[in-house]
């Protein structure tokens, strides 16, 4: 079966005011394998992460952790949807985006919290999971890359791909910052970026679904 051009002609994802056919989905093999290779990364990083957050105290790791299991649920529901149609589609990346947006809101909670309690996390601890978090980022980042101009289900998955590996340099920064420092501050400030970023992308993904739902 023929798999969806990487680079897509659809004006759908460029912002234009003019009306174009949303694009199709990829039912290709390749795309299948990328996306069970990415759950099963994410899968994998959300129990070192957990764990990592949890002894070093850290509430940017904690985040990172949330937002791995997020994204191999989202890998989970796009394998799902693979093949179906573009209303079925657009729902799948309507309940996507709402969920970045809830991971975004949730850690801002837990970074309000934890500056109330006067939290300094472990900054060792912090770089070291940070840069392995970036090099599994980075390698399903490209593995995806290829697909970031598809439709909302598919920009959604290279969406979470793209800010987690931001997050994880920020992670690594803001250990930094909590070694010279010796204060919580640093980590507080990433996981408050980490969850605006969330945000951010949860609108993106909104926007072009409620506009796919409604042309299917």
């Amino acid at each position: 079966m023929m798999e969806m051009s990487p680079m897509s002609d659809s004006c759908c994802g460029h912002g234009h005011g003019h009306a174009c056919s949303p694009p199709p989905a990829p039912t290709g093999g390749r795309y299948r394998r990328v996306l069970w290779v990415a759950l099963l990364i994410n899968a994998a990083m959300f129990a070192v992460e957990i764990g990592a957050g949890l002894r070093s105290g850290s509430v940017s790791l904690l985040a990172d952790a949330i937002d791995f299991l997020g994204d191999a649920a989202n890998y989970g529901v796009s394998l799902w949807v693979l093949g179906l149609s573009l209303r079925h589609r657009a729902g799948a990346a309507l309940l996507k985006g709402a969920s970045m947006g809830l991971f975004g809101l949730v850690v801002l909670g837990r970074a309000l919290w934890s500056f109330s309690q006067g939290t300094v996390p472990e900054a060792a601890t912090m770089g070291a999971v940070g840069a392995l978090a970036l090099l599994a980022n980075v390698a399903v980042a490209a593995m995806l890359y290829a697909w970031r101009e598809g439709d909302a289900n598919m920009r959604s998955v290279w969406l979470c791909s793209r800010n987690d590996a931001i997050g994880n340099v920020a992670v690594m920064a803001a250990a930094l910052g909590v070694f010279g420092t010796g204060q919580g501050w640093p980590d507080l400030i990433v996981a408050g970026v980490m969850g605006g970023l969330a945000l951010s992308a949860a609108v993106a993904v909104i926007r072009q679904a409620r506009v796919e739902w409604r042309s299917a």
